[in-house]
This record gives structure tokens, C-alpha cells and sequence, in this order.
């Protein structure tokens, strides 16, 4: 097993070897491109974003620049996707995200990590842990998920949390380290936010 492999794998690799720094150069190209693609020009920038991605759905898909990622082929994304600015995914391991999924600013997602003790970590030795994400889930902004997390269909993670576990479908979720707070329920429907009722019909 090469350390392309093993990296795929879940298993420590070193990042120097394999055709790795090859594969991060052509896509530190690719972002560079989509990173300064002129606004407007909003069908070149997704297909561009496309051909970063390792897999997408049709439907809305739109990261706004800058956009940092790894690898880009490790990243899947359902439809009717939206990341704001200074979206972060350190791909190393894969990350997996559902259908109707947003994204605040600075929002990163960590795959990668270190080993603890300084004689492994100095080995050069490095890790990923696959992270996946359900289906109608929002993330608030400054949001860490670290490796290894998995969040349920559903769930709303308030803004500058640091996700360390996984976390359950249908919940709302903050802090640091990232707590469950109470689930959503069907009393949450009319309101759109805390306790301002929707003064319209047409939400539903």
C-alpha cells in the first residue's frame, strides 16, 4: 500500500510521497483560477468548481471565493448547495455532504491531523478521518468540524463552534467543544428567528 493509499485508507501516510504534492499542486491551480474568476462569470466558475470537486449533483452549487481545499477529489456535495466566503476543507480524509446544506463564513472542515506525542508527530507521520454531513443542515459561521465527525440529517450548528463529536439528526448545536442544545421540532416551523414569527405564508 503506497502512502496515497494509506491516506485514502484512514491510515498514517506521509504527504511527501506517492504523487500527493503533485496532486495538491494541480489543485492549488485549479482554486487559483476559480479564486480569481471575475463575479460575473458565473458559469465558468462552476464548472470549474465541478472539475475541483471529486463528486456533485446537479442543482445549485455555489462556493463563494476564496475557496481552500487539499485535494478537491475527496470532497462530495449533494444539491442545492451554498458555502459563504472562506470556505476551508482540509480533504485529506473524505468529506461527505447531503442535499440542501449551507454554509457560513469561515467555516472549516479538518480531516487531517497530527499524532499527540512530539517523536510521532516530528515522524512526519500524518492522518484523515472521513467527516460527513446530512441532508437539510446549516452550518453558522467561524464553524470547526474535526476529523472523524459525523452530523445528522437536519441539524443546525450555531455559529463559532468547535464540532468534536458527532451529532445526533434534528438537533441544534453550539459551543466549544459542540453541544446538543435541544432538538428542532415542528413548534420551530413559524418562526424565523428565536421568537419572530413569519409574518408571510408562504414558507411552508
Amino acid at each position: 500500500m503506497n502512502q496515497k493509499e494509506r491516506m485514502l485508507a484512514n491510515l498514517p501516510y506521509r504527504s511527501w510521497l506517492d504523487g500527493l504534492p503533485e496532486d495538491r499542486l494541480e489543485t492549488k491551480k485549479k482554486l487559483f483560477r476559480y479564486n480569481n474568476l471575475p463575479p460575473d462569470e458565473a458559469d465558468e466558475r462552476e464548472k470549474l468548481l465541478r472539475e475541483i470537486l471529486g463528486k456533485t449533483k446537479d442543482g445549485y452549487l455555489n462556493i463563494e471565493s476564496p475557496f481552500h481545499c487539499d485535494y478537491g477529489y475527496n470532497i462530495e456535495i449533494g444539491t442545492e448547495f451554498f458555502a459563504n466566503y472562506n470556505f476551508i476543507v482540509l480533504d485529506v480524509g473524505k468529506v461527505r455532504i447531503g442535499d440542501n446544506v449551507m454554509m457560513g463564513p469561515n467555516v472549516a472542515i479538518y480531516t487531517a491531523g497530527h499524532p499527540l506525542h512530539p517523536d510521532s508527530r516530528n515522524s512526519g507521520y500524518e492522518y484523515g478521518i472521513d467527516i460527513s454531513i446530512g441532508n437539510n443542515v446549516w452550518i453558522g459561521g467561524n464553524v470547526c468540524i474535526m476529523p472523524g465527525v459525523n452530523i445528522g440529517d437536519n441539524v443546525v450548528i450555531g455559529a463559532g463552534s468547535v464540532v468534536t463529536k458527532d451529532i445526533p439528526a434534528n438537533m441544534l448545536a453550539a459551543g466549544n467543544p459542540c453541544k446538543v442544545i435541544r432538538e428542532i421540532t415542528e413548534d420551530d416551523r413559524d418562526y424565523y428567528y428565536r421568537d419572530r414569527r413569519f409574518d408571510v405564508d408562504d414558507y411552508r
